[in-house]
């Protein structure tokens, strides 16, 4: 049974890597890995892969502040997509643009925005073990996104002002919002951030184990960093 686990998870961190390469084939890389979506799909394909490898080896799991980490990113670029970006009822949506991509652009977008989330999602319910997430971990979470936030209005400021994709999603576009209503917006994003952290870890204590022991990923007794 842990082939099947390293297989599911292998097929997960695959279809991130899928949706990376095919982003970096059809535009430029330095523009795709701009993104956090790309980040967020980078530590699954690494995470992931990581963990099919373990699983196959029998080894001990990744830790869970590894695992739990990823899996609140790519949630929350599912939940941005497709509440905030692919909405047109919010005041930041692009679902024109997105409606018009097609062919390999189109299945990228579906790998990266919907596939991965759902299948990181399900690789937690049904392959981890419960309880292995700490409070302290949702506010350790948060590094991931004040360091993609640094990144992103460093990167807004050095590139000129007709560069395309100057600012990479509309939330942060200062020209259009200014720093103060950029860093509120960012504000929020780090609120929902910790709230859907604690959401997690407070999921994780309660939710029922699915997997036996021997399949289990993630272990109350994992070694490495918690």
């Amino acid at each position: 049974m842990a082939y099947v686990t390293s297989l599911l998870r292998g097929l997960i961190a695959l279809a991130a890597l899928t949706g990376i390469v095919i982003e970096c084939v059809e535009g430029s890389p330095l523009v795709v890995f701009s993104f956090f979506t790309i980040w967020s799909n980078t530590a699954v394909a690494v995470v992931l892969g990581l963990g099919a490898v373990r699983a196959w080896r029998r080894l001990p799991p990744v830790a869970p502040l590894w695992t739990g980490g990823v899996l609140l990113c790519i949630s929350v670029v599912g939940l941005v997509f497709h509440l905030v970006l692919d909405n047109p009822a919010s005041q930041f949506n692009q679902a024109a643009e997105i409606a018009r991509l097609t062919g390999a652009r189109a299945v990228a977008n579906q790998l990266l925005h919907t596939v991965t989330p759902l299948g990181v999602a399900l690789d937690w319910l049904l392959l981890t073990r419960p309880g292995a997430l700490r409070w302290r971990h949702a506010a350790q979470w948060l590094a991931a996104p004040g360091a993609y936030l640094a990144f992103a209005l460093i990167r807004g400021a050095l590139l000129a002002p007709d560069t395309p994709t100057r600012y990479t999603y509309p939330f942060l576009d200062v020209p259009a919002h200014g720093y103060a209503g950029v860093l509120t917006n960012a504000a929020v994003l780090a609120l929902a951030f910790y709230a859907l952290g604690l959401a997690l870890v407070t999921v994780d204590r309660f939710r029922p184990a699915v997997a036996g022991r021997e399949n289990r990923i993630s272990s109350l007794g994992a070694g490495g960093l918690k």
